[in-house]
């Protein structure tokens, strides 16, 4: 703001409540016929870019001696621009339209102007471009060649611009932002898609080579117990080969004297029968030299008179000692 207006701004601040209530004394002495109600031509639509009228419809409604009253109480009341439709300067630009010869009027308006710019301005800064330009209405209609007018229109087109391009500039941000976001949900919806596939892929292989291993142990459990018949198949061979051979070489035994054993007296009465297998030995010379029981049924019933008749038998002479197993048999009555 430069030095002059400042100057102007603050010897209003001073005069004008001063002035503007001597105005109104001297207004409120001429009492003029009301005139016809202006037709009110409301506000166009936001798209339409139409200024709102300066002065509302109800304001040009009304008298010039009530015009003087609400203006004057706007004055002491600080409302000398706002609100709208109910501050002095509605009322005294009203009052000029009614009185335009009314040099306390004209003073008036003179003395708000400066009030009026002021605030316009401020709103501008605030962007709140609705207000600004209902206070630019105001101004231009008390004096369309206000020096401020170019400038402050210029900064309203100037601000609404700006605010457009941020708008637009905000828009294209928080597209750019719900694009990348969509991305980014892409992105991480792939990456856990890709995890579960892989984690399926690795499941799969663990299942596989479990699979794999179960029958390798299956195979070689198959092929250990295939080892072990084998293995049996050859000692059972090997066995019967040596029993065969041993069968062979052994020299057969021809009994002289095989006397039976005794019939236990305790079995022959209750009648209980049974058998013994007895491994001997037979010397050279014909005798049993060693004897054992390998097994007895009933046990130990037959036992020690089994033992006593083997001992008891002959075989003719071999040339060397023959081992061999014969099984006794007990029978009551036999």
């Amino acid at each position: 703001m430069s030095y002059a207006r400042k100057a102007v701004v603050a010897r209003v601040r001073v005069i004008a409540p001063a002035v503007l209530l001597m105005g109104l004394v001297a207004c409120s002495g001429k009492e003029e016929p009301a005139a016809p109600a202006a037709t009110a031509a409301g506000k166009a639509p936001a798209a339409a870019q139409t200024p709102p009228p300066a002065v509302s419809s109800s304001v040009q409604a009304l008298g010039t001696a009530e015009l003087r009253d609400l203006a004057g109480k706007a004055l002491r009341e600080n409302r000398m621009y706002a609100p709208a439709g109910d501050n002095a300067m509605e009322y005294y630009l009203a009052l000029r339209d009614k009185t335009p010869d009314d040099a306390s009027v004209k003073s008036a308006l003179t003395d708000l102007l400066p009030y009026t710019l002021i605030a316009a301005e401020q709103n501008l800064g605030r962007e709140d471009f609705e207000e600004g330009q209902r206070l630019i209405a105001l101004i231009e209609k008390v004096d369309p060649n206000a020096p401020a007018l170019p400038r402050l229109k210029q900064s309203v087109t100037r601000g609404m611009d700006d605010v457009a391009r941020r708008s637009t500039d905000e828009a294209a941000r928080a597209k750019t932002e719900a694009e990348n976001k969509v991305k980014q949900q892409a992105e991480q919806q792939r990456l856990a898609e890709q995890r579960s596939r892989e984690a399926e892929a690795a499941q799969q292989i663990a299942a596989q080579q479990d699979a794999a291993r179960r029958a390798s142990e299956s195979q070689d459990a198959e092929r250990q117990a295939a080892e072990r018949r084998a293995a049996e198949q050859r000692q059972q061979q090997a066995a019967a080969q040596q029993a065969a051979a041993a069968r062979q070489a052994a020299p057969t035994l021809r009994a002289v004297s095989t006397p039976a054993p005794r019939y236990p007296a305790e079995a022959l009465r209750s009648g209980t029968s049974g058998e013994v297998l007895v491994e001997l030995t037979v010397g050279t010379d014909g005798s049993v030299v060693n004897a054992r029981v390998l097994r007895s049924t009933p046990a130990r019933v037959f036992d020690r008179e089994a033992m006593a008749a083997v001992k008891r038998w002959r075989f003719e002479p071999v040339a060397a000692p023959v081992t061999t197993r014969r099984t006794l048999a007990f029978a009551p009555g036999g």
